[in-house]
């Protein structure tokens, strides 16, 4: 069996939500007319019109504006990662629903939703200042 995973995802607009992903510094490209490519580490999400995942899902999609069907967690190299990324998103015009902070002296997050709502984690975390068992 195949050990790869492939997150599929409605957006509204993919040319936007492509531009918006390469804005923040991830890698995204267009393939064919009617979605795009999203490579992070060695994880692929491919972005579909919402028409186009509504038909082959059978489902209508959740509405972002009122509940979150996904997060998606990265893993950042550095706290200032974490910043960068999320004054990317900003200025980029994602939203921000958690602003970058510390948690329990180890870790640093923060969370954004991208132009269609979903939901993203960054986090860093500092394993030399990890609680040890």
């Amino acid at each position: 069996m195949s050990q790869d995973i492939w997150i599929n995802l409605p957006v509204k607009d993919v040319e936007k939500s492509t531009a918006f992903f390469n804005e923040i510094g991830f890698d995204a490209m267009s393939v064919g007319s009617e979605r795009a490519k999203l490579t992070i580490g060695q994880t692929t999400l491919l972005l579909f019109p919402e028409a186009v995942f509504e038909k082959f899902t059978g489902s209508t999609i959740a509405d972002t504006s009122h509940c979150a069907e996904i997060i998606f967690s990265l893993g950042a190299e550095s706290r200032e990662e974490v910043d960068a990324i999320i004054q990317k998103v900003e200025s980029a015009g994602g939203s921000i629903f958690g602003k970058p902070s510390e948690n329990e002296g180890w870790m640093y997050g923060a969370g954004f939703a991208d132009l269609d709502g979903h939901r993203w984690n960054l986090l860093y975390m500092d394993e030399s200042n990890m609680p040890k068992r």
